[in-house]
């Protein structure tokens, strides 16, 4: 079964960490991707990696602060918050692409979606 499990969400205050983890099992991707949603807003793209050169991309509301990894030996890829903001709060999505060339930053272009994982930045 093909699926991706995130986890790693939760409460914290501005200026705080946290780190979310989205393991897939059942066959591998090609590109991995973030994306958020806040309540009565689109969803949007966060931050995305290709998994064998490890090139990232991110949104500029999070670049600088956010950072994308991935672990080979594990199938996980993680999604590292610091100095989060209060904006920051969204259900946040692992997706993954089976084979994804160009532009990484379009929801429709990945094939598998994880569950989502609320965080929440309190000011």
């Amino acid at each position: 079964q093909v699926q991706l499990v995130e986890s790693g969400g939760g409460w914290v205050q501005a200026g705080g960490s946290l780190r979310l983890s989205c393991a897939a099992s059942g066959r591998t991707f090609s590109s991995y991707g973030w994306f958020r949603q806040a309540p009565g807003k689109e969803r949007e793209f966060v931050a995305a990696i290709r998994w064998s050169r490890g090139s990232t991309w991110y949104a500029d509301s999070v670049k600088g602060r956010f950072t994308i990894s991935r672990d080979n030996a594990k199938n996980t890829v993680y999604l590292q918050m610091n100095t989060l903001k209060p904006e920051d709060t969204a259900v946040y999505y692992c997706a993954a692409a089976i084979n994804l060339l160009g532009q990484m930053v379009a929801a429709g272009r990945y094939d598998v979606w994880g569950q989502g994982t609320q965080v929440s930045v309190s000011s």
